[in-house]
């Protein structure tokens, strides 16, 4: 099972190495193994740049996200604001394909005039994950007791006390776990990325590992390098934070 996870990672730092005659001849180790690679990926795109860009979008959306779901869920699951309908209307929202939702994002980032800028991805990425969020949250909620609730409202408590005094720091766990789901997603987040962000100064890293197929030639090994250096964030974050994560995730899980 462990070997599922760690092949593919295994061969991409193997790609890194390999010549672009090397990559076509198939075999998993370089024969010749070379640091041009490593070289060349800095030297032509701006990197570090580029991961910043990535990082600063999965933060902000990852924190937007939360700003307006959390009291959303909160309503929908314990004031039940809409009825049944606008919880299965918000996760319904999520089964569409992101491309039809291209042309209103776009035509409503060019009104604020957020087109081209991590501003506009920011948003965009924060109101896309709002269902994955909605629905993660949803489950965290409900295992917190609404004697709790009851409880503050006897004591004279209002609606804003109880969501970010009481019952916040107690769905902590979930709120983690919620937020570092939905910040790998903006991450990882190609399609939106790449309609909205054409100048050098907004382009996020996935966006600019697609630039590396040519129209006859792809840059395989420079790719690699780019995704191993793309992985690498992902990885430290997941590995510092999975007791937060797990123990969210495992939290939301039981009922």
């Amino acid at each position: 099972m462990v070997g599922f996870f760690v092949l593919p990672i295994a061969y991409l730092v193997s790609v890194s190495f390999k010549t672009p005659d090397q990559v076509l001849t198939g075999y998993f180790l370089p024969q010749a193994p070379t640091l041009a690679n490593w070289i060349n990926t800095f030297q032509i795109i701006p990197l570090f740049r580029l991961l910043a860009n990535s990082l600063l979008v999965a933060v902000c959306s990852s924190l937007l996200t939360l700003a307006v779901a959390f009291p959303a869920t909160y309503a929908m699951v314990r004031l039940k604001v809409g009825g049944r309908f606008l919880p299965a209307f918000t996760l319904a929202t999520y089964v569409a394909p992101p491309v039809v939702a291209l042309i209103p994002l776009f035509l409503l980032l060019r009104r604020l005039g957020l087109l081209n800028s991590l501003s506009g991805l920011i948003l965009v990425n924060g109101i896309a994950n709002l269902p994955v969020a909605f629905w993660l949250l949803s489950g965290f909620l409900r295992r917190v007791p609404v004697e709790i609730d009851e409880a503050a409202k006897i004591d004279g408590a209002g609606y804003f006390t109880i969501i970010f005094r009481l019952v916040g720091p107690v769905m902590a766990p979930g709120l983690v776990a919620t937020g570092l789901i939905c910040g790998i997603l903006a991450y990882d987040e190609f399609l939106l990325a790449s309609a909205f962000s054409n100048d050098e100064g907004s382009r996020t890293l996935p966006v600019a590992i697609a630039l590396f197929q040519g129209e006859r030639l792809i840059n395989f090994g420079q790719m690699a390098v780019a995704s191993l250096t793309g992985i690498i964030p992902v990885y430290l974050i997941g590995l510092f934070a999975q007791r937060w994560l797990i123990g969210g995730l495992t939290a939301g899980s039981v009922k």
